[in-house]
């Protein structure tokens, strides 16, 4: 019952915004809308099959295919020219260039991810092969486009947004999420190929059209080297690096195509909302994600920074969106409208700083994936602006797809997207009052004895966590479960969901060692074995194995379903210290009876055990 009545308000919502929508004079809005309902489905669907292990593997594909902002930068770019003029053309260019950038980084990035899941005796895949069909598709686009036959771009179209949903859909097994990456790339080369020919059909030049050549090549390039020197560790930055290059193309995209069409008297209500949601989004995402990158590099501190009143500093500075908009409608001249988009401008990009500033360091993981989402939504609302039916189509998929992961990852911390944003998590306030303070003496022990151990249990599990990331110790840790496993040890490995700074991570990490993906475990599939487990070895994990979720209902982390680590015989925790994790909470795991602390660097301890084993 309270599920039902907590929709109805929300379906009543929807339902008047959709009725508003029909008091537009512009036919074309409806057919947008219908385009981002069924795309949105669509997206949903193949998001759902996709399973924890292939999260990362999944925003980084998603994150590639977001560079289809390079639509709307071809499209500002100069016809008959190779060199662009003016401030509109210039924002097409920088458009293109990081989207570029975005396209080529992101889907070496997803390949080389895919590539770690790959096991000895899988079979040989051939999947260079469709690069045949895609050439000859892309080929006989333009030989149509050179007849002046017009049909092969809407085809093209088509055929970009079914091919970026299908990839998507391949990452729901491991068999096909290489083939996935594959499809993505045809897709997001039919997309712009379209656009490109749709330029030519209306006039463009061999110059103009070698001019968008050329900067898409120079931001391909850069994407390329950076994402050859991108290993899992730095995978969350990397991500959140990409995601501002798509904020900052639709921002750019959206104030050229203002200072194109105002000139011009082409603007319209749908245009001039399109533009100022495009520049809002856009632009939370650029400085979010700058923000989260800073946060995840190191180069910023994890604790929560804001002013005071925050929320509704945010809501006001929001609010000036809202008033661009009215006011371009009201007034749609250039002089005006400039005004009034860079007052959104500057306002969005400091709300989407201080709204992530303001989060707290466990909170990152969540941050992370919606700012993925504000990167498919921005690209919806470019396609709105350009009445772009590819670019309404892959924005619903990736904002549902960003939107679905939040949910997830907030679903795995006990909360809800608007505590999140609101703050409360990450601060000392959300247990509710002072956390209790759990007394007791935490024991130690050393390689020798945990090797002794080790070689004696029959079940083990190892936890592992960002701390392994960092100390980079997943060599050694593959080696150790190797060995244990040869040795007649039933050894597998538990991953949290929200384990390392980004959905996914750890299995990665583990992949990348050679770690056999089918005994790394998710929560859910191996939280009861705790009980029947002889040894648990947690490796760099805290908050993700911290009793107190459930055991104090006033600490920071109250309600987070964890990994149950301490209903094992025995506990293993390899740590650098006995602080508390990214979270700020105490772990009474690490003072239980059961439980043995090995201090030290977890690259060092573990080769010291893999060395004692061997």
């Amino acid at each position: 019952g309270r599920k039902s009545a907590r929709a109805a308000p929300r379906l009543s919502v929807l339902g008047g915004c959709l009725l508003a929508a029909g008091l537009s004079p512009d036919p074309k809005l409806a057919a947008m809308l219908t385009t981002f309902s069924l795309a949105g489905l669509a997206g949903f669907q193949a998001v759902l099959g996709v399973p924890p292990a292939l999260h990362s593997p999944l925003m980084s594909v998603t994150n590639a295919i977001s560079g289809m902002t390079a639509v709307g930068g071809i499209m500002l770019l100069p016809a008959l020219a190779a060199r662009p003029r003016g401030a509109s053309q210039l924002l097409g260019a920088f458009a293109l260039l990081v989207s570029s950038v975005n396209i080529a980084g992101g889907f070496l990035v997803t390949r080389k991810m895919l590539g770690l899941f790959r096991r000895p005796d899988d079979p040989k895949e051939y999947f260079s092969l469709y690069g045949a069909p895609t050439g000859l598709f892309l080929a006989g686009l333009a030989a149509l486009s050179a007849t002046g036959r017009a049909g092969g771009v809407g085809v093209a179209g088509l055929a970009s947004g079914v091919l970026c949903i299908a990839a998507v859909a391949g990452l729901g097994k491991q068999k096909t999420a290489r083939l996935g990456n594959t499809l993505g790339v045809a897709g997001v080369a039919f997309g712009v190929a379209s656009t490109v020919c749709s330029q030519w059909l209306a006039g463009a030049t061999a110059a103009g059209l070698a001019g968008v050549g050329g900067i898409a090549a120079a931001g391909a390039g850069s994407g390329l080297a950076i994402a050859s020197r991108v290993g899992p560790t730095e995978l969350p930055q990397t991500v959140a690096g990409f995601h501002s290059l798509v904020g900052a193309a639709a921002v750019a995209t959206a104030v050229g195509e203002f200072l194109h069409l105002a000139p011009l008297g082409l603007l319209t209500p749908v245009s001039i909302g399109a533009i100022v949601a495009a520049t809002y989004l856009g632009a939370i995402t650029t400085t979010g994600s700058l923000v989260a990158f800073g946060k995840l590099n190191g180069a910023l501190g994890s604790a929560p920074v804001s002013l005071p009143r925050r929320n509704l500093v945010n809501a006001l500075l929001s609010a000036v969106s809202l008033w661009a908009a009215a006011r371009m409608m009201r007034s749609p001249t250039l002089a005006v409208g400039r005004a009034a988009l860079a007052a959104c401008t500057a306002a969005s990009l400091f709300v989407g700083a201080h709204a992530t500033l303001a989060i707290g360091g466990a909170d990152v993981p969540v941050v992370i994936t919606c700012l993925n989402s504000a990167s498919g939504w921005a690209l919806c609302a470019e396609g709105f602006m350009l009445s772009s039916t590819l670019l309404t189509t892959v924005g619903a998929l990736i904002g549902f797809s960003g939107a679905l992961l939040t949910q997830d990852m907030c679903v795995a911390m006990n909360r809800d997207i608007v505590s999140v944003l609101l703050g409360g998590y990450g601060t000392s306030a959300t247990g509710g009052g002072e956390a209790m303070v759990f007394e007791g003496e935490a024991t130690f022990t050393d390689v020798e004895a945990t090797v002794e151990n080790l070689k004696a249990a029959k079940e083990v599990i190892v936890v592992p966590g960002y701390g392994l990331a960092v100390a980079n110790g997943q060599y050694a840790m593959a080696e150790i479960a190797k060995e244990l496993r040869a040795q007649g040890v039933n050894l597998r490995f538990a991953i949290h969901p929200v384990a390392g700074r980004m959905p996914g991570q750890l299995n990665v990490l583990l992949a990348e060692a050679g770690v056999p993906y089918d005994i790394v475990l998710e929560m859910e599939e191996i939280n009861d074995d705790f009980k029947d487990t002889d040894i648990c070895l947690v490796v760099g994990a805290n908050d993700t194995v911290n009793s107190a979720a459930i055991e104090d209902p006033n600490s920071i982390i109250a309600g987070m379903p964890v990994l149950h680590v301490w209903e094992a015989k025995n506990v293993i925790v390899m740590k650098r210290s006995m602080g508390a994790g990214y979270a700020g909470a105490d772990n009474p795991v690490f003072i239980k009876d059961n439980t043995d602390m090995l201090l030290g660097d977890a690259k060092a301890s573990c080769d010291a055990l893999n060395a004692a084993l061997a």
